[in-house]
């Protein structure tokens, strides 16, 4: 099949192309999205449908928002890029206004989450070695199982999901597992003099929308403080107000050591990831030991200020709240009623249902390939739970609607 780039490719015929010439490392519900507009997104034939994945939270600032591309489109025209080899005029703007915002002394600015977490785990490391005494190359970092931080070979180490790991090893050293939401756990574990840190997901993403006990982070973050141990959370994916408040953390007022995000930070226009922590440590990184070209760059700076900005002036955080408690009891009444759906949890607008059939069962890919027709979409994960993560700039009809289509298309089954 021969193209041009600006010839207008059908669905079949764009979905043939990835096929043939992109590698296959992923399975894509089949419907090819050429336009976006805050919660709507729209196929190569012009269908609409409602988006309830957000590109996994990183639109909640809703498609294509006026402001944030303005940010991109008049910042790529001046200057896009410098790398760190000189200054820019944009980027201690932008540390001032992001480190204020989320209330950290320094920033350090990359592109991606896993890049975001590699670097947190590096921090973290070089921390142990140079300010908490830990023997070189004996720290260790506690995390938890069936987590999701990235797919980078370190990452990876420390995942339980066979996909990410078969035939990918050897592993990196240096991580202990424990159960998520489990305080006990985590207890024993920081009894090793050589754990320099804790990374956690606030809420497990992934995973399948795990929100942990009332508690859970405030006592962990505790035990981390009394053990001289880096509480690190992973709020890639739960930050940015995406739960009902800015940060997931925020629902137990806990203060991270090191604050990792990425995604929503830029509204999903440009790739913008960062890691937070104070002076004492962020000091131990020094030039060359740690960068990224890309890394703060000028587009990034401003895109991520105005990203920030919106969530702010269009107050996006109690939004997600007041229509997440909306939708969970919506849901609620509907489970009570039918058999098919096992229970729904979240905070905010993360949402997931659990479907009442086995892990590897096709029910819950049916069901989203029905929701598709219907004109919403959503992805499973985990075999049976069904993520919904709609933009944070949806109101309370289109929620409804949401809420029907979705009632609608279970009954079917």
């Amino acid at each position: 099949m021969e193209t041009t780039m600006n010839e207008k490719l059908t669905s079949q015929q764009a979905i043939e192309l990835e096929n043939k010439y992109g590698a296959h490392n992923y399975h894509p519900l089949p419907v090819v999205l050429s336009r976006g507009e805050g919660v709507y997104v729209w196929d190569a034939e012009g269908k609409r449908y409602y988006d309830f994945l957000s590109a996994y939270s990183a639109v909640n600032q809703g498609h294509s928002h006026p402001k944030i591309v303005k940010a991109l489109t008049d910042q790529a025209s001046t200057l896009a890029l410098t790398s760190r080899a000189f200054y820019n005029d944009v980027l201690g703007a932008y540390e001032k206004y992001v480190t204020e915002y989320f209330g950290y002394d320094k920033v350090l600015p990359m592109n991606s989450g896993a890049e975001a977490v590699e670097t947190a785990l590096k921090l973290t490391r070089k921390w142990a070695y140079e300010k908490k005494g830990v023997a070189e190359n004996e720290a260790k970092i506690i995390v938890c199982e069936n987590n999701f931080h990235g797919r980078t070979i370190s990452i990876i180490s420390f995942s339980n999901d066979p996909d990410a790991r078969k035939n990918f090893g050897p592993y990196t050293p240096g991580f202990i597992k424990i159960p998520y939401n489990d305080i006990n756990a985590l207890e024993e574990a920081l009894k090793d003099n050589n754990v320099a840190g804790f990374l956690v997901e606030p809420i497990r993403g992934e995973a399948g929308v795990f929100v942990p006990d009332e508690g859970y982070l405030t006592e962990a973050s505790e035990l981390c403080k009394a053990a001289g141990v880096l509480f690190i959370a992973d709020e890639v994916q739960t930050g940015i107000a995406r739960t009902g408040e800015l940060l997931a953390v925020d629902h137990e007022n806990v203060k991270p050591d090191v604050l990792i995000l990425g995604k929503a930070i830029s509204g999903g226009v440009y790739p913008v990831s960062a890691v937070f922590a104070n002076d004492d440590i962020m000091e131990v990184i020094r030039p060359g030991e740690h960068g990224s070209t890309f890394g703060g760059n000028p587009v990034a700076a401003k895109v991520a200020i105005a990203a920030l900005e919106v969530i702010k002036d269009e107050k996006l955080a109690e939004n997600a709240e007041k229509l997440g408690q909306l939708f969970r009891s919506e849901i609620n009444k509907f489970v009570d009623e039918c058999d098919l759906v096992k229970l729904v949890r979240g905070k905010g607008l993360l949402n997931a249902i659990v479907i009442n059939d086995s892990e590897d069962s096709s029910t819950a890919w049916d069901i989203c390939i029905k929701l598709k027709d219907n004109g919403l979409l959503a992805k499973p994960t985990h075999g049976n739970i069904i993520r919904f993560a709609p933009p944070l700039v949806m109101n309370e009809e289109q929620l409804m609607e949401c809420v029907a289509i979705i009632k609608e298309t279970i009954s079917e089954f």
